[in-house]
């Protein structure tokens, strides 16, 4: 009983937020880009762009598993140069009233005194609605192997090497931190927050598949948008469709961008600030 009264609660704060966040406000434009089937049941694909009201205010942006290391040297590689591009968009979408939401997977640990893993384990815990049933083609590339593109890497696939977030990306007061889909669908509901900025590793993935990312926050009538610049992919171009890496990480994003969300760029957004 105690719990229905709480999630009673909850969804009548949720409700009164989405209803502030209905008035009017100074909203700017962001270009999106997506792909469109113009006769259904072919398989031609077609590039569709357009432009969207946005927010930022009622805007989050979840970092996904921008870990300190990788058991894959390439990956880990170009984590960090992710990390180099992607720290002054994190900043000045920030400055602009965009909640910054880390997602560092499986290192809760380390973050368990940090203020803010502590502020969102303070916010009331919203009951998700029912998932929406959306269906979840196969990708465009094999990563059965891990999709690991270094030869002869010294660490077997999967092992768990990562601690926390790369140091290099600042946590500051009025972020939050967290691993889990509830939480962050919590925090956006008390906000009202709909529009939901993904950045990080990896597209074909963390970034479909963890419970804060693409494929459950869409199910739950989140508008996901992943910044196509600031992720990578997990392929190996020894497998199919034996592509370069950068080729393969393009068709997981316009994967995405058929399936499951349009994308944008963080020089479209840096532009969207001004």
């Amino acid at each position: 009983m105690r719990s229905m009264q709480k999630i009673a609660v909850v969804a009548i704060l949720c409700a009164a937020v989405l209803v502030v966040a209905q008035a009017p406000e100074k909203s700017s434009k962001i270009a999106l880009r997506s792909r469109m089937q113009p006769f259904k049941g072919s398989p031609e694909w077609q590039e569709a762009s357009l432009e969207r009201p946005i927010q930022f205010q009622h805007t989050a942006l979840v970092l996904c598993d921008m870990w300190d290391h990788h058991w894959c040297k390439g990956a880990e590689d170009r984590v960090g140069i992710l990390v180099a591009k992607m720290s002054p968009v994190i900043d000045q979408l920030r400055a602009h009233g965009v909640l910054i939401i880390h997602a560092p997977s499986e290192t809760m640990e380390f973050y368990k005194e940090h203020p803010a893993r502590l502020a969102m384990l303070k916010i009331p815990q919203a009951e998700p609605p029912h998932a929406l049933d959306l269906a979840a083609p196969p990708l465009p590339i094999d990563d059965s192997d891990g999709g690991c593109d270094t030869p002869d890497n010294p660490v077997k696939p999967n092992t768990r090497v990562w601690t926390r977030e790369n140091s290099r990306i600042r946590i500051v007061p009025g972020d939050l931190v967290s691993d889990k889909g509830q939480e962050v669908y919590s925090a956006l509901c008390q906000r009202g927050i709909h529009d939901l900025l993904i950045a990080g590793v990896h597209a074909n993935m963390c970034i479909l598949n963890r419970g804060f990312a693409i494929k459950q926050m869409s199910k739950w009538g989140m508008r996901c948008i992943l910044i196509r610049d600031l992720t990578d992919a997990m392929y190996n171009p020894q497998r199919s469709p034996f592509v370069t890496h950068a080729q393969g990480t393009e068709l997981v994003i316009e994967h995405i961008e058929k399936y499951w969300a349009p994308t944008t760029t963080s020089s479209e957004l840096l532009k969207a600030l001004k």
